[in-house]
This record gives C-alpha cells, structure tokens and sequence, in this order.
C-alpha cells in the first residue's frame, strides 16, 4: 500500500508559481513512477506531466511543457511539481498519482494505481 499527501496549492495571481509537494508512506517511494494530474470544475481529470523511478525521465502535457517541472527525492519520499508562469487556466484541483507498474511513465490515469486527496490550485488573472 501507498499513501500520498498533496501540499502547497493555494492561491496566486497570474505570472506567479508555486510548488507542489507529495509525500508518499508504505512502500518504497522509488518503486513507482508518478504522475501529477489535475481536475478544473466541471472538466475531466487530465494529465500534467509524469517522472520515472529514479527521475530519469519526464514527460509533460503540451499545455504546461516550458513552465512545470516535475522532480522526485526519493530519499524523502516526495515528488515535487514546480508551476511556474501560472495562467488562470491552470486553476484547478492537483493530484499526485503512483502507478501500478514499476516501469515507464505513463499518461493514463488508468495506470495509476494510488492517488493522493488533491489539493486546490486558483490562479486569478
């Protein structure tokens, strides 16, 4: 089993960023990949962007490729998403997601096993 906390959303103006954290319990953080995913209201869950075991690789959504990062310290458990030039259209709840398979990082919110409760991003214009 796996347990992930969201932290750091909140509230900024436009151009502004943040960054998000989550932190994993149970197994081992370096056993999976993880993704970050986002759900504005009334919209479907969509991928942000992923990254591999060991941090090696990354994948991002063409809407937020150039301004998030994602990274990982798997010594303290916790994958980060840093969100840089935010837009009034990235407001929306984030989740943090552990996949079910140890290998690639996937787009799919199928694939991912374990979810965090997610945490409230607004950005105003």
């Amino acid at each position: 089993q796996v347990q992930l906390v969201e932290s750091g959303g909140g509230s900024v103006q436009a151009g502004g960023s943040l960054r998000l954290s989550c932190a994993a319990s149970g197994r081992t953080a370096s056993d999976y990949p993880m993704g970050w995913f986002r759900q504005a209201a009334g919209k479907e869950r969509e991928f942000v962007g992923g990254i591999s075991r060991f941090g090696g690789s990354t994948i991002y959504a063409d809407s937020v490729k150039g301004r998030f990062t994602i990274s990982r310290d798997n010594a303290k458990k916790t994958v980060y998403l840093q969100m840089n030039s935010l837009k009034p259209e990235d407001t929306a709840v984030y989740y943090c997601a552990a996949d079910r398979l140890p290998a690639g990082v996937k787009k799919d919110a199928s694939d991912y096993e374990y979810w965090g409760q997610g945490t409230q991003v607004t950005v105003s214009s």
